[in-house]
C-alpha cells in the first residue's frame, strides 16, 4: 500500500495512508468492526480538519480497508463524507461462501466509487461483484484487472510485467478522481 500510495502522489494526488490499531499492535487477527470504524473515522475526521472544508476527500482502501472506509462513509456524516471511494480488492464475502455479502450498508452510500478488482480475487469473482453493485446507493464503476488475484498480481503467463499491472490501476485511479472530483471534466 505505501509503494501504491506514493505512485499515486507521484500522479499528483495527495495520499494519507494509516494502519489499525491491531497493526500497529503487530497483531494478525483485526480489532472489532466498532474500533476499525473508529479509527477510519478519526483519521478522515483528522484529514479534514488540515485539509480544510472545501477540499474534495476520497476514501477508500485496499480488502478490510475499503470496506470499513464505506461503512464510515454509509454513516453519511455531512462534515466528513468523502466526495468518492475508490476500492482495491472489495471483499465482498469470505472466501468459499458466497452467501455472506458484506452489502447491508451500500444502500446507504449516496458517493460515486470505483471499485478494482483481480479476475482471480477469491473474495469477489467480477461477475458476482458486478451483480451486487445494483445495490450501490451511488454511481459505481467497476475496473477488472484481467488475470489479477486479490493483490492484483498476474501470473507470468499473463505476459505483462506486474508494474505495468499496477501502473494501468493507479492511471485509472488518478483518472477517475479527476474525473469525479470535477464532475467529469477531467483534469
Amino acid at each position: 500500500m505505501i509503494t501504491f500510495a506514493r505512485e499515486l502522489a507521484s500522479r499528483g494526488l495527495h495520499v494519507v495512508t494509516f494502519n489499525f490499531p491491531y497493526m500497529e499492535r503487530g497483531r494478525r487477527v483485526p480489532d472489532r468492526n466498532e474500533a476499525l470504524e473508529t479509527c477510519w473515522d478519526s483519521v478522515l475526521r483528522a484529514v479534514r480538519q488540515r485539509a480544510g472544508a472545501d477540499t474534495p476527500l476520497f476514501a477508500g482502501g485496499k480488502s478490510m480497508g475499503g470496506r470499513i472506509a464505506s461503512q464510515v462513509a454509509a454513516r453519511q456524516d455531512l462534515s466528513v463524507t468523502p466526495k468518492g471511494l475508490v476500492f482495491l480488492g472489495y471483499p465482498l464475502h469470505p472466501p468459499g461462501r458466497p452467501d455472506e455479502r458484506r452489502t447491508a450498508h451500500w444502500l446507504r452510500l449516496r458517493v460515486p466509487a470505483l471499485f478494482v478488482q483481480g479476475s482471480r480475487d477469491p473474495f469477489a469473482a467480477p461477475e458476482e461483484l458486478r451483480d451486487a453493485l445494483v445495490g450501490f446507493g451511488g454511481d459505481a464503476s467497476l475496473m477488472i484487472v484481467d488475470g489479477g488475484d486479490h493483490s492484483f498480481k498476474v501470473p507470468r503467463s499473463a505476459g505483462r510485467a506486474q508494474d505495468a499491472v499496477y501502473a494501468d490501476i493507479q492511471d485509472a485511479i488518478v483518472t477517475w478522481v479527476w474525473d469525479t472530483r470535477e464532475g467529469g471534466k477531467g483534469r
